[in-house]
């Protein structure tokens, strides 16, 4: 039996401060951000989607809003797919903040592996997993829609096509209001899809020209 779940990615966050916002309350989707989830949902139209399940986060309930609207369905909430966490959360720390550089946070970084300043690769990896799995049997023969965050969603990727889980944050392949879709036959992943239906809204992002956020 054929099933598809969809990993989305939310869409851009407002956030003038330009801080990593992690799990913090309040951080809501900037007005591109909304359009941005709109395209994700359009992109999905007339999709077999029986199963709408999201992050607790403000930002995730958001961008999972046009899916109701469209498909009549109610939006479940998975802890699972929540951010990983991270020491850095409500700091600048991008490139130029001079926070990677500070000896007060080179404890906190001594470690690039686990990683030490956040939640360990290998938890998220579990957590996520258990969460596309249940999404796979909500959804069994049909499709299913998660939204989720971006080191969520990659480190997802990494652990199911059994490559190292630290890596490079530059390089991931998940862009703003993006879909990494999980095919399966049965309970077996038997390939994965990668889509960016916001890709022309993303180009007009500032915070998607930027180090990688949330």
């Amino acid at each position: 039996m054929k099933t598809i779940v969809h990993v989305l990615r939310h869409g851009e966050v407002y956030n003038p401060e330009k801080v990593l916002y992690g799990r913090l309350p309040g951080y809501r989707l900037s007005e591109l951000g909304v359009q941005m989830a709109k395209a994700a949902a359009e992109a999905m139209a007339g999709r077999d989607i029986t199963h709408l399940v999201a992050s607790p986060l403000e930002r995730a309930q958001q961008t999972a809003a046009p899916f109701a609207e469209e498909l009549g369905l109610p939006i479940a909430v998975d802890d699972r797919l929540i951010e990983s966490a991270n020491f850095f959360e409500g700091k600048r720390v991008g490139v130029g903040d001079g926070a990677l550089r500070d000896p007060r946070n080179w404890w906190v970084l001594r470690d690039p592996v686990t990683p030490s300043w956040g939640e360990a690769y290998s938890a998220i990896a579990a957590r996520m997993f258990a969460a596309l799995m249940a999404a796979r049997e909500a959804a069994e023969g049909h499709e299913a829609v998660c939204v989720s965050h971006q080191l969520p969603i990659w480190t997802l990727r990494r652990h199911v096509e059994k490559k190292r889980l630290w890596h490079d944050p530059r390089r991931r392949e998940c862009s703003l209001a993006s879909f990494t879709s999980f095919h399966f036959e049965d309970t077996k992943i038997v390939g994965i899809a990668y889509s960016e239906p916001a890709a022309h809204l993303v180009a007009m992002s500032a915070s998607a020209r930027q180090a990688k956020g949330a």
